[in-house]
């Protein structure tokens, strides 16, 4: 239960805070910038106005997480620390003699209750936007866009290794149950080669599936069940982990990484002014919409986008000349760059770090060739040749791979129209003046990751990570606010 009023509490030491704190405090700068109570708004209704104890205050919880951030420490140091350390006590508003401090769990839980189903990421982001256009900051009309890719907390499992552990402990389980039915399960499979392993732990839940006095014995059904869930996850995404949402993805051919991609626009000044979370699998092109979307949304005028080639692909190029919300779109062309002819659903995704198209299962091509003559009427073809052994256990490979075919290939055409006029854009003088601000984002990225802690995953799930990413960005446009103000 939250208070109707906030008590105020007076203190014969306040005036220590203007002893020790400097007016150039960051944390006091913070304090005087932004008034917080648009966080009691935004989260009111997440608590009973009449009913269980007193619920600790929101701002105070909010400010800990802010310097859990600003400070990348954990829950327990950034309490600990609030118990002597004046500047955060003169930032969590308590008094300098004020010893009763939170527990450091609480923290987790005022994340996963009060800031669940809040669209956290677009609020700050569009709060500290706002704050920019008031003081005049924001004056450039060009947003610079990339996707750092952020670790997950869990690393993945090899796919061959979970499905034994899981048919072991289903077999245990079993002979537990009931000794006798052991001469009736299939054969293990000896072989280190997932499309056997596969074939194995089918074979095991058909036979005890089939055999209700087994299957429904709640320890036997509860093994069983687990079981079937990682055989599906594997399926679809040749990967399984404790963090289910995330997903494989790669920055270059060799080089990948396990987590989640923040797609972010910035503004020429370097205030961040539009983001959102993906598994890390998802390619960067198609979120330029949404991220030029919500900068307008945010009151960001938008007239040019500049981008790596991860953006250059067709969609992006007839997005960019849409006559009412247009913009000139400075991303040199890949001709190599295309969506294809295939259902929106089932899209193949160019990777511009590894140069080579992921599959929608996120399994990426293994090498590539170039089929046609050059200067004749029908364009030349680049051809994308995928690991069938990835291929025939996967759950999507209806309509994709032909059961026995020795190769699996995506073709895509390196020119079209749309790519002709952007090639005639890329060489102008405009362009090349434009793509020199580019660098700064890498810039942005390295201080969310090296600075801010944004390299590793707080959590598991998707959800935490796009409230980390709502309080990372927030903290990068607070410190850029301050800077230029």
């Amino acid at each position: 239960m939250l208070p109707l009023q906030r008590t105020i509490q007076f203190s014969d030491y306040a005036d220590l805070y203007d002893l020790i704190l400097p007016k150039d405090n960051l944390l006091r700068q913070i304090n005087d910038l932004i008034d917080f109570s648009f966080i009691h708004q935004e989260l009111v209704d997440k608590y009973c106005q009449d009913n269980g104890r007193m619920a600790e205050i929101p701002v105070r919880m909010f400010k800990y997480l802010l310097l859990k951030t600003i400070y990348d420490i954990s829950d327990v140091d950034v309490v600990e620390r609030s118990r002597y350390d004046m500047s955060f006590k003169y930032f969590l508003d308590m008094n300098p003699e004020e010893t009763d401090l939170i527990n450091p769990s609480s923290l987790c839980k005022f994340l996963k209750l009060r800031l669940k189903d809040k669209d956290l990421l677009d609020m700050l982001i569009g709060k500290t936007v706002s704050i920019a256009i008031e003081k005049d900051i924001i004056k450039s009309r060009t947003i610079i866009v990339d996707a750092p890719h952020t670790g997950s907390r869990s690393n993945p499992w090899s796919s061959l290794e979970i499905l034994r552990l899981r048919s072991k402990h289903l077999r245990k389980s079993i002979y537990n149950t009931d000794d006798r039915i052991k001469g009736s399960l299939p054969e293990k499979n000896t072989v280190d080669d997932i499309e056997h392993e596969l074939g194995y732990t089918k074979a095991l839940i058909d036979v005890v599936g089939s055999n209700p006095a087994l299957a429904e014995v709640p320890k036997i059904k509860e093994r069983l069940n687990m079981l079937k869930e990682v055989l599906s996850d594997i399926e679809d995404h040749y990967v399984t982990s404790k963090d289910g949402d995330a997903r494989m993805g790669h920055k270059s051919t060799d080089d990948s990484f396990f987590g989640y991609k923040t797609h972010i626009a910035m503004s020429d000044e370097r205030i961040i002014t539009a983001a959102t979370v993906t598994s890390g699998e998802k390619g960067d092109g198609p979120q330029l919409q949404e991220l030029v979307e919500q900068s307008r949304a945010n009151g960001m005028e938008v007239e040019t986008v500049v981008e790596d080639t991860a953006y250059s692909g067709k969609d992006n190029i007839i997005l960019s000349n849409d006559e009412a919300n247009g913009f000139k779109l400075v991303a040199r062309l890949n001709p190599m760059i295309s969506n294809g002819a295939r259902k929106d659903e089932d899209k193949f995704e160019f990777n511009k770090d590894a140069g080579m198209f992921v599959c929608p299962a996120g399994h990426m091509a293994i090498r590539r060739a170039r089929q046609g003559k050059k200067n004749q009427a029908k364009n030349q073809v680049m051809v994308y040749y995928f690991d069938v052994e990835k291929c025939k256990p996967c759950s999507r490979r209806n309509g994709c791979y032909k059961d026995g075919a020795r190769t699996k290939t995506y073709a895509v055409q390196i020119q079209c129209e749309q790519h002709k006029r952007q090639a005639d854009f890329e060489k102008s003088d405009e362009f090349r003046e434009k793509a020199k601000i580019r660098y700064k984002i890498e810039a942005k990225n390295s201080e969310l990751k090296n600075v801010l802690g944004y390299d590793r995953a707080w959590a598991y799930g998707i959800d935490c990570m796009r409230m980390q990413g709502a309080m990372v960005i927030f903290v990068a446009n607070i410190k850029r606010i301050l800077k230029l103000s």
